[in-house]
């Protein structure tokens, strides 16, 4: 069964509001779009999370049958994602600019069927084309499964849990952008979400290897 579920939750709450393509991208659908295609974008996001973590959940359920050891392993390198990423978000922290909405996304209109089904394209492939998700799925996931239980399943439901935490930031994210733009975009602002991100981060990957 899942373990530490409260330290999961934080963790991807955290990576989740991690500056990147996905916010810059929730950023422009919500300021150029309208809600509709925003919420579509966080759909796509949140499938391609499920795509990401239950191919790594397959490839987990076998390795670790095979060998419960590799967990050291795993635990190993999943702290040094987080704690890497901690280092990458408060570097990010002493650097000026926020990411700005760019044009259209040229799907036909905000509230068509074909805005939509690119909305939720972008966020899909977004998603699926980002590295960290997948480093994410393959090698930090797999430290919140016990290898007593059902590791399929329990990885499987991590990977629900992980896609539902980021659909609740981002609804979150896309309705501070909406009523209040000025405050989203102050450099101030997202440098001290930065510096806060990047110190838990950095705690969490300490703790993580080191088995805590």
């Amino acid at each position: 069964m899942p373990i530490h579920l409260p330290l999961f939750v934080i963790t991807t709450w955290l990576l989740a509001m991690l500056p990147g393509a996905g916010q810059a991208l929730m950023i422009r659908q919500i300021l150029t779009s309208g809600p509709r295609p925003a919420r579509a974008t966080i759909a796509g996001n949140a499938t391609g999370l499920l795509i990401w973590s239950t191919a790594a959940a397959v490839g987990l359920s076998a390795v670790l049958l095979a060998n419960p050891h590799a967990y050291l392993v795993v635990r190993i390198a999943g702290g040094a994602v987080l704690f890497a990423l901690g280092v990458t978000t408060l570097r990010a922290a002493t650097k000026d600019g926020v990411a700005e909405a760019g044009p259209g996304d040229g799907t036909g209109g905000p509230d068509g069927p074909g805005g939509l089904r690119g909305a939720y394209g972008a966020g899909l492939g977004t998603t699926l084309g980002n590295p960290k998700a997948g480093v994410f799925a393959v090698s930090v996931l797999p430290q919140f499964v016990t290898a007593d239980g059902p590791v399929l399943l329990s990885s499987i439901a991590l990977g629900v849990l992980w896609a539902v935490v980021n659909v609740c930031w981002y609804l979150l994210f896309t309705w501070a952008v909406g009523r209040g733009r000025a405050l989203v975009s102050r450099p101030a602002v997202r440098r001290a979400l930065n510096i806060v991100t990047g110190v838990v981060l950095c705690g969490l990957g300490v703790a993580v290897a080191g088995g805590v």
